[in-house]
This record gives structure tokens, C-alpha cells and sequence, in this order.
């Protein structure tokens, strides 16, 4: 198969510097188009007119099939799940538009389309509050109410949200994720800087994502220590993860019968979060709701390592954007250093060889291993025998890196609420172990990079895209042709400065584009 052949998406025209009517512009924010997402139809699968860009040299996986044929199979992931502004991170159990899925998902398009790349991050930036917050979800209107809980009359983020700049013709939630936006957002220039100058893309979305940071770091620094605090699990991601089991427990759950679970209609119960968990999941938003989304006055609130070196991450993409535009980088630079100082000193527990998250609420450290814990790895002023104190516990027997495990648990395979395929606690997923990856090779362990990357590919590759799987025998579980999986192995897939033919046998020996990001220089 020719190397240039691949599946590409639909052009969106998203050229002019307009915004959403009626949605107050984040603070200093530039102006950013929303385009409308296709009719809702979770079997549908939309169809291109055809390539939009050529194919880059892919880097190779596992021994199964040939680069090329993976390329073309991730791909097709990403068009099945696009809806013409944004891209789903799964047809059914995931029918709207998710903050950091979409940030993961646009750094994997870029090798498809860095046009419908920019286009996944301006749709997300278009339905930001005026306080700077980017929601967590953006709710596709097509889609009918009960195909998701909680949904848009949940959050009412329209009328409860008003306070804190809501947008008013778009719904959406109240709580965020992850702030990896503007890391994707320069991986994505990086990828095509010449379309990305001739449409302005950095120079609209640098004043979104300065807003974001601005938001976390001023409202969400709610131990006083320097660190951005969770008032959610849902805001960290790892959504039932066992460190959250504590704080949650001075939570009183909602009633069983004042929601109904639309996530068990696609999904075993025993693969998904408790009843338990999720009544408590209702109640702290609900209450945050009820509040306004003012931040500050709920039962739960963590200063997580992930979420924290995620941002830290983006402080340093930030300052490289804010280059590439003219302006000086170094003020940002030199937050993320007190930031990973911060990092440090309030959520690293030198005895574990880890970081641990701390209850604001007690003060105290949250004694469970999970993979939030390795994740500063990909901190490039991380000291270096924290670096390696961590690589030695990735590989150790709590979570089994290069030895009992394919793929990083996200839980402690020791820890009593282990389960290899409960969500977070235990099962392996994609996003994380990419990350993992990308700090591996910073901070100079190649060998073991190149080894979880090819065991990436290759679980990618054989669990069909699976959500996420078991991290001892690659089991699929949750959706499949999920999106961020299908993305971040194209990622991993591409190599910018040697080519190969396409056909060979998925191997090694390269390097992920963009890891120089991950460095300040």
C-alpha cells in the first residue's frame, strides 16, 4: 500500500476570528468560532471527500501487522467518531464532546489533519466560561437527554453558571479536566506551522489558554500551597480511582432514585464505578451546582500530582507558544519551575518513591498508589532522583513496568481495591501510559520507552482501540474504538525524520515527535 494513502476528515472552514454569539469571551481571550456538530446518530459514521494532507513517515509496533495497516485502522476510529466540529470518544456511552479527550485526541490528528486538529481544540475553546474555565463537557444539542447522564438540564450550566461567565448558547457542564490544551495546542502547530501561521490558530487560542491557566491557578489554589486542587473526581479524570475513596467518604450519597445511570446501558456494571461512588459523584455536583460553580465551599477538594504536572506541562508549551508569537516566554518558564518546586514539596513522599495526593480538607496525604503518581515523570525540572526514584517504582511490584504487566496499571497491583477491570482501579489505559512513554524518554530511560510504546501499539492494536484493558493480559474492556486510544497510538505510530517503508513490520528505534516540548530549553 502506497504511504500516502490514508483516511483524513472533513474540512471545516473555520478561518475568521468570530466566536460564539452569546458567550462572553474568556478574559483577554481571542475570538474563536464554534461549528455545528452533525445530527446525533450513535451508529453513523461520517465519510470525507478525501486527503487533506500527505501521510508523514510512521514509526513502528508490535509484530502483528504492518505500521501502515494500524495507521489506516486508527484512523478510521477518528472518522467514525468525528461529527463535524469535534470529535466523540465513543459513539454511544460517550455521545458529546470531552475537555481533555478532545486535547488527546487532537495530537493524534495532526498526523491526519492538522487542520481538523485545530479545528477539535477551537471548538472546545469556543464554549469556555468567562472566568476562564473549560468546561468539562461541550453537550452536542442533537443528542437526546437520556443518552447521558448527567446531562445538559443537569448542570444547567446556563442559568446556574451565569455568575461565572457561562456561555448561553451552548450547554455544558460546570466541572474541568486536565489542563493538557495547551501542550496539544503546540504539538498541533508543530505539526503543519505554516497552516497554523496563515490561520492564526496559536494567536487565537494563546488567549484562551492564558485564561485557563489563570483561572486554575487563582481559583483553584485552594490549599495555599501553590498547587490547583480538584473539587470533583470527575475533574481529575481517573474518575473511581481508589484515591478518592477517602475523601468521598465524608460525602452523603444522592438517592439511587433521584438519577438514572445511562452509562450502564453500555457497559457491565461490575467494569463501571458503584452505585455508591456515583451517588457520591451526584451529590458533590449537584452541590457545586447549587452553589453557583463558585469554588472553594464543597466537601472535596485534592491537590492531585497528575493533574498538577499536566499543567505544569502546559505552563512550558504556554511559554513556547507565547515565542512563537513575539512575546517572552520566560516568566512562565519560570512558574512551571516554583510550580514543580510546589509539586515537590507538598505531594512527594520520598520513603514511597512516589507522589501522593493530599485531602485539603485534612491536610493530609492520600496513602494509595495510583498512576497519578508517576505521571511528573514528564517534568523536565523534575530533580533527578526523583526521576529515577520513580521509574524504579514504576517498575517495581506495585505497578509492574517491563515485568508482570503489558501495560501501566492505574492502580497499585498490590493495593487491596485492586481490579484489573474496574475503570481506574487497576485496569490500564491509553492516555496515561502515553504519558508515561513520553516521560520515560525525557528524563533518558529509551530502552524502556521504546518498550511500553511498542506494548501500546501492539495492545492498541489487538483489543480493537479498547477504552481502556487489563494491564496483565490486554483484555479489552469499556468502549471500543475509543478515541484518545486510537489518536495516541497514531501518535506513538509517527516519526517525523526516518522514514521507513510502511509495510515493514512494526519494530522501534525512533523517537515520539514533539518530545522537545516536554524540555525547557
Amino acid at each position: 500500500m502506497d504511504r500516502t494513502t490514508q483516511l483524513t476528515a472533513r474540512r471545516t472552514d473555520l478561518t475568521g476570528p468570530v466566536r460564539t454569539s452569546g458567550s462572553p469571551p474568556a478574559p483577554g481571550a481571542g475570538e474563536i468560532v464554534r461549528s455545528e456538530p452533525d445530527v446525533y446518530d450513535p451508529a453513523s459514521s461520517v465519510r470525507t471527500a478525501g486527503p487533506e494532507r500527505t501521510a508523514g513517515p510512521v514509526r513502528t509496533a508490535g509484530p502483528a501487522r504492518s505500521a501502515a495497516s494500524l495507521h489506516l485502522r486508527a484512523a478510521r476510529v477518528l472518522e467514525d467518531n468525528w461529527t463535524g466540529a469535534s470529535t466523540v470518544p465513543s459513539r454511544g456511552l460517550y455521545p458529546h464532546q470531552w475537555s481533555w479527550d478532545s486535547a488527546f485526541i487532537s495530537i493524534g490528528l495532526r498526523h491526519l489533519s492538522p487542520l481538523r486538529a485545530q479545528t477539535e481544540l477551537e471548538t472546545l475553546l469556543g464554549a469556555q466560561w468567562g472566568d476562564g474555565r473549560i468546561p468539562h463537557i461541550v453537550f452536542n444539542p442533537s443528542v437526546p437527554l437520556d443518552a447521558y447522564f448527567p446531562s445538559p438540564d443537569f448542570w444547567r450550566s446556563s442559568t446556574a453558571g451565569r455568575a461565572a461567565g457561562a456561555p448561553r448558547t451552548v450547554q455544558t457542564s460546570g466541572i474541568v479536566q486536565p489542563p493538557v490544551h495547551a501542550l496539544a495546542a503546540w504539538l498541533v502547530h508543530l505539526s503543519d506551522p505554516g497552516l497554523s501561521r496563515s490561520r492564526g490558530f496559536l494567536s487565537r487560542v494563546y488567549p484562551h489558554l492564558a485564561a485557563w491557566h489563570r483561572y486554575l491557578l487563582h481559583r483553584r489554589d485552594l490549599g495555599g500551597g501553590g498547587l490547583v486542587s480538584v473539587v470533583h473526581p470527575w475533574e481529575q479524570g481517573m474518575d473511581n480511582s481508589p484515591t478518592w475513596d477517602e475523601p468521598l467518604s465524608r460525602v452523603t450519597p444522592a438517592p439511587a432514585r433521584s438519577f438514572r445511570r445511562a452509562d450502564l446501558d453500555h457497559g457491565a456494571a461490575e467494569d463501571r464505578p458503584t452505585d455508591l461512588d456515583y451517588g457520591r459523584y451526584v451529590r458533590l455536583a449537584t452541590d457545586y451546582r447549587d452553589g453557583e460553580y463558585a469554588d472553594g465551599r464543597g466537601e472535596f477538594a485534592v491537590e492531585d500530582p497528575a493533574f498538577n504536572a499536566l499543567l505544569i506541562a502546559s505552563e512550558h508549551a504556554l511559554a513556547r507558544i507565547a515565542c512563537e508569537l513575539g512575546a517572552a516566554g520566560t516568566a512562565r518558564h519560570t512558574r512551571a519551575e516554583r510550580l514543580t518546586a510546589a509539586l515537590v514539596d507538598r505531594l512527594w513522599d520520598p520513603a514511597e518513591g512516589m507522589f501522593f495526593c493530599r485531602d485539603v480538607r485534612t491536610g493530609d496525604l492520600v496513602p494509595e498508589r495510583g498512576v497519578a503518581g508517576l505521571i511528573p515523570l514528564l517534568l523536565p525540572a523534575l530533580p533527578r532522583d526523583i526521576a529515577a526514584a520513580l521509574v524504579r517504582t514504576a517498575c517495581g511490584p506495585h505497578f509492574g513496568l517491563g515485568d508482570t504487566t503489558r501495560l501501566v496499571p492505574s492502580y497499585d497491583l498490590t493495593g487491596e481495591a485492586f481490579d484489573p477491570h474496574r475503570y481506574w482501579r487497576g485496569p490500564a489505559w491509553f492516555n496515561t501510559n502515553w504519558l508515561l512513554e513520553r516521560g520515560l524518554r525525557l528524563h533518558g530511560e529509551r530502552g524502556r520507552a521504546d518498550a511500553l510504546r511498542d506494548a501500546a501499539l501492539r495492545t492498541a492494536d489487538t483489543s480493537g482501540f479498547a477504552e481502556y484493558v487489563d494491564p496483565y493480559t490486554g483484555e479489552a474492556c469499556g468502549a471500543l474504538g475509543f478515541s484518545w486510544t486510537a489518536a495516541l497510538a497514531l501518535d506513538l505510530l509517527h516519526e517525523p525524520h526516518e522514514p521507513h517503508e510502511p509495510d515493514e513490520p512494526l519494530g522501534h528505534d525512533v523517537s515520539p515527535m514533539g518530545i522537545g516540548t516536554f524540555r525547557h530549553e
